[in-house]
Order: structure tokens, then C-alpha cells, then sequence
């Protein structure tokens, strides 16, 4: 016999982003009421413009390195700049986001008594030197280079998490989140994804930085909300951090094939040098995931692109071939 939810008041930072904005859809088909706050530094409204007319969402134009005085029961805090295009033009607006956005949301949090999860990333292993990554590994990241706004961004950001749960006895949550895809991604986002989606689509060469045999996993975004939803209603003792992405590796150049492929598109690729810091392999392990949240992706790679590949098609007007 299922359980009815109850309905709360929750909080998403970066709500209209390509995962927030799927997370807040979610959640108001659940029968709760959102509040998606969010300041357009990399997302869209357009991502959310489908749920404005809905009575139990409301979106807010604010930046959460400033305090937020609001009434929630959950936060879920995803606000930050996610790929490197974006949090590279800001770099210090980027660590700033991640750590006074943390504290701010913590403090939030601490006042309502509201449990808060955090959306880290796989990118505070850096460029690992174990396969695939477990959450007792502490990373290879590099602490000056260009990625490191982000990626020491979010290490502070998980170690104010636990600060704030040791020292004010708080609910808080902590998931890595690893390569995610499906529509709504930004077009220039400048991850492979939706580069490679995008070159195919207007006919140009797919870019393969380096030899195109480093690897990635790649977790289809409804997957990815099913784990935000299943930390987040754990029990108190559940604190993670856990792992949340899909394990099937994949290297760009089978990615490139694979997209060009699903786009009726001619395989051709343009070599470009290998970015600073740019990990050759990245692979969650999702055993805890699996234990502790009874979640694993189940959306095969072939499947969530003919998806994405489809919305990016209808969205930017070209026209792609059925998949063979």
C-alpha cells in the first residue's frame, strides 16, 4: 500500500536551470509547492515558463550569495554555474556561489528547521587516480588551476554541510552529482553533450579535445531527479555524500559516433588540444546509492540521446532523421 506525500513548501536554488528546472517540475507533480529561486547568471526562464501559470510555484529573481528570508521545509541547494563556460567567466562569482551560497542556505535552513541538500559534483575527485570513484575518496584536484572555482567551490561548500551538521545537530544532505544530459541543456554550454548534439545538427565537425579516448558516464536527467528525490526523503541519520550518476562508460569518440548517428548526421571530427586539468576518466561507483537509496539509473545512453537529441532538434528548428 503506498504512502500519500505529504505536501511542503520547498526551497530549489538554481531552480531554473537544466536540472533545477526538471527537479521543480517534479516536485509540483507531487503536489508540493515550489519556490524556484534563481539570478539568470547561467539558466533561463524559458526553462520554467511552462510551470509559472501553476498556483503552487513561484519563481524569484534573487542571488543566493545574499541572505534569503523565506518560510520552507526543504532547500534543495543546486545554485551554481555548472560547466566550464560558465563558471570560468566568473571565477570568483563562481567560489562566492558556492561557499556564502552554502552559508546563506545553511543558515536558512538552520532558522526553519528545514532539511537542505546539496548538489555537489563528481568534480571535487578531480582528475582521479582510482576507478571508478567511491565517496571515501578524497580527490585529485588541483587548488589553482582554471577549474578550481568550481571544484574547491564545492569541496568548501560539502565541508560546510557537515560544519553546520556536527555543530548544530542540522538535516543535511550531500550528493555528488556526475555527468548529466537531456533537454533543457544550454546550447553553449560548452559540455560534450550538447556541443557534440549541436555540431551535428548544423553539419559541422563533432570537436574531440586530445586523442578522444578519455572517458566519461553520462546519467539522464530524469534518472538524476529520481536520485534528488530519493536523498532527500532519507532518514536523518542519512548525511552522504553518495554518488548519483549513471556507471556505463563511454569515450567521446563512441559518444561522437553515437550522437551522429541518432542525428542522421556524417561522422566527422576536428582534434582540439586538451584542457587544463580535464580528467581522463570519470566513473561513479554507485553501490551506496544503490543501498541506501534502492536508486541506479535505468535510462541506456542510446535512449536518453535520441531524447535530447529530439528536444534540441525541435527547440533550435533543425530537422533530424528518425533513429535508424
Amino acid at each position: 500500500m503506498s504512502v500519500a506525500i505529504q505536501p511542503r513548501r520547498i526551497l530549489v536554488t538554481g531552480g531554473s536551470g537544466f536540472i533545477g528546472s526538471h527537479l521543480c517540475e517534479r516536485l509540483l507533480d507531487q503536489g508540493h509547492e515550489v519556490l524556484c529561486v534563481d539570478n539568470f547568471f547561467s539558466s533561463s526562464r524559458v526553462n520554467v515558463e511552462h510551470l509559472i501559470s501553476n498556483p503552487r510555484f513561484e519563481l524569484m529573481r534573487h542571488d543566493v550569495t545574499f541572505p534569503l528570508y523565506v518560510e520552507v521545509d526543504e532547500i534543495y541547494h543546486l545554485a551554481c554555474p555548472a560547466s566550464p563556460v560558465h563558471y570560468q567567466r566568473d571565477p570568483v562569482q563562481t567560489t562566492k556561489t558556492s561557499v556564502h551560497g552554502s552559508i546563506n542556505m545553511l543558515g536558512l535552513a538552520k532558522r526553519t528547521k528545514a532539511r537542505i541538500l546539496l548538489a555537489s559534483t563528481s568534480e571535487v575527485y578531480g582528475d582521479p587516480t582510482v576507478h571508478p570513484q567511491t565517496e571515501d575518496y578524497w580527490g585529485n584536484v588541483n587548488p589553482i588551476g582554471v577549474r578550481s572555482c568550481y571544484d574547491e567551490g564545492k569541496r568548501c561548500a560539502e565541508t560546510l554541510f557537515m560544519d553546520y551538521r556536527r555543530q548544530h545537530d542540522m538535516d543535511t544532505k550531500i550528493v555528488r552529482i556526475f555527468n548529466t544530459y537531456g533537454p533543457r541543456m544550454a546550447p553553449d554550454d560548452g559540455r560534450v553533450v550538447s556541443n557534440f548534439i549541436m555540431q551535428a545538427l548544423t553539419g559541422e565537425p563533432l570537436t574531440i579535445y586530445g586523442s578522444g579516448d578519455q572517458t566519461r558516464s553520462f546519467c539522464y536527467v530524469d534518472d538524476l531527479v529520481d536520485g534528488l528525490l530519493a536523498m532527500m526523503n532519507t532518514p536523518p541519520e542519512v548525511a552522504g555524500p553518495v554518488n548519483l550518476g549513471n556507471p556505463e562508460e563511454v569515450t567521446m569518440r563512441d559518444l561522437a559516433q553515437k550522437v551522429t548517428r541518432i542525428a542522421g548526421a556524417t561522422l566527422a571530427l576536428q582534434k582540439e588540444a586538451l584542457p587544463q586539468d580535464d580528467p581522463m576518466q570519470r566513473c561513479p561507483d554507485t553501490t551506496l546509492a544503490e543501498s541506501v537509496l534502492d536508486w541506479a539509473a535505468s535510462t541506456s545512453l542510446d535512449k536518453g540521446l535520441d531524447e535530447t537529441v529530439r528536444w534540441f532538434s525541435a527547440r533550435y528548428g533543425t530537422q533530424i532523421q528518425a533513429t535508424p
